[in-house]
């Protein structure tokens, strides 16, 4: 059958718009139902005549075209199956396969400067999209699965990362792919060991796009794959101290800003850091320091806080600074010349009216009441006879009504007059009184400090005779002095008459101690410190869990933390400089074997004390490290409480 009467049997949908409707309906007694976006049965039936397939087969770039271009649609798809359509995964690789063995010869630099032909353009198109649809498809596991065992994926990934240089636009791109689909089938993937041919095994030129390649997104892919192939356990062995992906991944993480690299670069450290023999070569790392450094910035960086304001403050007793003291009534002089006039028993009445007042609850001794009224007018007996105190008692009641003398029962028993309370006098604090003791000196207070000075001066001071006047303010251990020095002496006691301006912030009470301490109090400076007036604590504490990467940088740090700090000392042996163990017998080494156990454990140390020492110069900055998970914040509390333990 020629090629155009081929291309007439083939139904086809447009490229833009699909099928409706057609005559054609194979197998119409039992429909199946369409699983893809919106084309006809037969684009996905499953068998080797399937229209699909045999355009891919018909090496006509037409019908290629146009059966790639369907499969891109619908390999988009989780129902979409490579071994659903035998043949067809056989199919797709016929292309990529010409791509690696000729097109990439055929498409270098110098000859795609200018428009390639047509006929090269319309191959390397098929090769790339055959690729796509299998790259797609693979994120599929039943399709990672089907390519992980097909015969051509290994040779097809091997010879194209070893023979195409990612030099072009098309190369980067077609290893993009190979790389992604190398990532779908790496679980399952054990490769050779290192002392197989170079070309069996894609870890080399892996670590070289890692290292040497300028294209980001051929970076990341690089060293995800490199992630994933390490993370088997059986392919530890190809892990090397000096691979340059590790110094693409250390020199990639300060890139903050480019989440995609930085994880990639530090999921590959991570694997990298997993097998013990590689953290201990890598504390010897001249980088070491700075990317422990740039671990913790990261844990930093990531961290999301708020700010949080505890109120800690107790109970705090507060009085006026200007005090209003409140003292029991005593008579004045007038008040006395005035009573010293009367007879009894009117004056008795008037002295009660003066010293007391009525009031339901208060309550005093009958032996207090008489003994304030015999000390009052005992002076004056010889001119006037006392009252006995059952008659005093007895005149509370004509005085105020609602009083009475009672007995309350005891024991002991209580003689009490209920209904009446001493008279209170309210004074501001007495700063302006006189304190003049040669004589009890009841002046005052004074409403200024000139008032005071001049009441001391023309009053205490210029009557005293003789030269030298003591000074008699209160308790003040001062020598007597010239009347002219006195004069300036006794301003010391006093208050100022212009008192400093008091700050526009500053309040106007004074804090007590305790609710019940007494104020005003003789010697304030004696007074116990009072609990502060407000008390907060304001600490930030984080509100989101870390990220992917920052928990990443975390073990990392932690993985490295444990190989700096872990103990070194080899076990006793027994000889004669060191305590054996008793029915241990050592095999026997020779001086060359010796020397290298030696520098080997001169090289760990050596590395233990630079991790040590990174640790250290890195604890201020690991301070600031806040986690939500206490587990993990032990972490961090335990390397930080190490460094300070290094420091010491």
């Amino acid at each position: 059958m020629s090629t155009a009467a081929f291309a007439a049997t083939i139904p086809r949908a447009s490229s833009t718009a699909p099928h409706r409707s057609s005559a054609y309906t194979p197998q119409a007694s039992q429909p199946r139902p369409n699983t893809t976006d919106d084309y006809e049965r037969w684009y996905t039936e499953a068998s080797p005549s399937n229209r699909m397939l045999l355009s891919l087969r018909s090496e006509i770039d037409s019908e290629i075209s146009w059966a790639l271009d369907r499969l891109c649609r619908l390999c988009n798809n989780e129902q979409f199956l490579l071994r659903a359509i035998p043949g067809l995964t056989d199919a797709l690789f016929e292309w990529p396969v010409w791509y690696v063995e000729v097109g990439s010869a055929q498409l270098t630099p110098p000859a795609t400067l200018f428009s390639l032909p047509p006929e090269w353009d319309r191959k390397r198109r098929h090769a790339l999209e055959s690729l796509f649809i299998l790259r797609n498809a693979a994120i599929n596991e039943p399709n990672a699965q089907e390519l992980s065992q097909h015969r051509r994926t290994r040779p097809l990934i091997l010879l194209a990362l070893h023979y195409i240089p990612p030099t072009t636009d098309a190369n980067s791109e077609f290893i993009m792919y190979i790389i992604e689909i190398l990532q779908a089938i790496s679980p399952t993937l054990i490769l050779p060991p290192p002392d197989a041919p170079n070309l069996a095994n894609p870890m080399s030129p892996l670590r070289d796009i890692a290292g040497k390649s300028t294209n980001r997104s051929l970076i990341v892919a690089a060293l995800t794959t490199l992630n994933l192939l390490l993370s088997n356990p059986a392919n530890v062995v190809h892990l090397t101290e000096d691979s340059p992906a590790l110094d693409a991944a250390v020199r990639y993480l300060p890139l903050f800003s480019d989440k995609a690299l930085v994880e990639a670069s530090m999921n590959y450290l991570y694997a990298h850091l997993s097998h013990p023999p590689m953290t201990k070569a890598f504390l010897l790392h001249p980088r070491m320091p700075g990317t422990l450094r740039v671990l913790v910035s990261l844990l930093l960086s990531e961290q999301v806080e708020e700010t949080v304001a505890l109120d800690i403050s107790g109970s705090v007793q507060t009085v006026p600074a200007q005090t209003v003291a409140v003292k029991d009534h005593e008579l004045t002089h007038e008040e006395m010349d005035r009573l010293v006039g009367l007879s009894e028993p009117q004056r008795c009445y008037e002295w009660m009216r003066t010293m007391f007042l009525a009031k339901p609850e208060g309550e005093l001794t009958q032996v207090d009441f008489w003994n304030l009224y015999k000390d009052a007018f005992t002076p004056y007996q010889d001119r006037y006879q006392l009252l006995v105190a059952s008659d005093v008692i007895k005149n509370v009641n004509l005085v105020f009504p609602q009083a009475q003398a009672m007995v309350l029962p005891g024991p002991p028993q209580r003689f009490v007059v209920r209904g009446v309370d001493r008279r209170k006098d309210r004074s501001a604090f007495e700063q302006l009184r006189c304190r003049w003791d040669t004589s009890p000196c009841d002046a005052g207070p004074f409403g200024t400090t000139s008032e005071l000075y001049e009441h001391v001066l023309f009053q205490h001071i210029n009557p005293y005779e003789g030269t030298h006047v003591p000074c008699q303010w209160a308790s003040c251990p001062h020598p007597p002095l010239e009347k002219a020095h006195m004069r300036g002496h006794v301003l010391t006691h006093l208050p100022n008459a212009e008192p400093p301006p008091r700050d526009m912030y500053q309040t106007t009470l004074i804090t007590l101690p305790s609710p019940n301490y007494p104020y005003p109090m003789t010697d304030p400076t004696t007074r116990p410190p009072p609990p502060p007036r407000s008390t907060t604590i304001s600490y930030k504490r984080p509100i989101v869990d870390p990220s992917s990467a920052a928990l990443t940088a975390l073990l990392c740090i932690r993985v490295l933390f444990r190989a700096s700090f872990a103990s070194s000392d080899a076990a006793p042996r027994a000889d004669e400089d060191h305590f054996g163990f008793p029915g241990i017998v050592e095999e026997t080494e020779d001086s060359e074997s010796a020397k290298q156990i030696s520098a080997g454990n001169e090289q760990e140390r050596e590395g233990q004390r630079r991790g040590r020492k990174a640790f250290i110069s890195v604890r201020n900055l690991m301070e600031g490290v806040r986690l939500r998970d206490e587990a993990l914040m032990g972490w961090i509390t335990e390397m930080v409480d190490a460094g300070i333990t290094g420091t010491t």
